[in-house]
């Protein structure tokens, strides 16, 4: 007795140190990917000037001097992403009611692997599609030639999809049934209960749902390369049938060949991105203390 009580504490004790190297490893690939990005970010946005860097409007790598400003990237991205968050949540969020609680166990069979599936297209074959079915669709109904602000946040809505869903979906089953039970008896409908008890019931889920799906849209890189335009002249997006460049996809275009200060412009252009993703979530975590209290 007394030796299988012995293993059966080493076992627990060889777990919780594996368990423990786990979380340890996440954080250490975290840290060292902040060591990357500021390493070579920060003295790169301090010898162009931090506000010429993130506040300009001319990003020139090729010319004599050299001009590094992405303000109309950030402004890019941030269009594109709201565009996606607009398109994509509203669908996710309901669709992820409708799989929780609504949903026939039949079609819940068929309709949870072809989410799941979504999940797994990678970002290329999302890219392609865009280019054969929403690039010439938008040219066709909005006009333009299709490669556009538009058809970038209808693609990234669509990639956001499976994360929205899953996490919201999730969510919404862990919801205590007596709070549905209590509607349903107290006269409100199925749906009136759905909306307007149980969702509001998960709302940290679904708030976590959505911060997901923008840091998803947000660090997207070759699906947007391939649908938003593109275009070699930088300039503010102003219209949403018009080409565009986000942070993302200027990094992944111009850092085969960039060397000197120009790479260090695109590892702070990083930064940036990594700066985006850290104040959304802690507007998340902000406004999830407030829920509590």
């Amino acid at each position: 007795m007394t030796t299988s009580t012995n293993s059966g504490k080493h076992r627990e004790q060889i777990m919780h140190i594996v368990f423990t190297l786990s979380a340890l490893t996440a954080i250490v690939a975290v840290g060292l990917i902040c060591v990357f990005l500021f390493a070579g970010g920060v003295p790169a946005m301090l010898e162009i000037g931090v506000l010429k860097f993130l506040l300009g409007k001319d990003w020139s790598p090729t010319d004599t001097p050299a001009s590094f400003e992405i303000f109309p990237m950030i402004i890019a991205s941030i269009y594109v992403t709201t565009g996606a968050i607009l398109f994509g949540v509203p669908i996710g969020i309901f669709t992820a009611a409708f799989m929780a609680k609504i949903c026939p166990k039949r079609l819940y069979a068929f309709l949870k692997p072809t989410i799941s599936l979504l999940a797994g297209i990678p970002s290329v074959v999302y890219g392609f599609f865009g280019m054969v079915v929403l690039v010439p669709l938008v040219r066709t109904w909005f006009g333009g030639n299709g490669s556009s602000m538009l058809t970038a946040s209808l693609l990234l809505g669509i990639m956001i999809l499976p994360t929205v869903i899953g996490i919201a979906e999730t969510s919404l089953r862990a919801v205590p049934e007596e709070l549905y039970e209590g509607a349903v008896a107290l006269g409100a409908s199925h749906e009136r209960a759905v909306f307007f008890i149980v969702i509001p019931a998960a709302k940290s889920g679904v708030m976590a749902a959505v911060v997901l799906g923008i840091g998803r849209a947000i660090g997207e890189t070759m699906a947007v390369k391939m649908v938003a335009g593109n275009q070699a002249l930088l300039r503010m997006p102003k219209e949403f049938l018009k080409g565009l460049r986000t942070l993302t996809a200027n990094v992944v275009i111009e850092m085969g060949y960039a060397e000197g200060l120009h790479r260090d412009a695109l590892v702070a252009t990083g930064v940036v991105l990594f700066v985006f993703i850290l104040l959304i979530n802690l507007v998340f975590s902000l406004l999830n203390r407030r829920s509590a209290l």
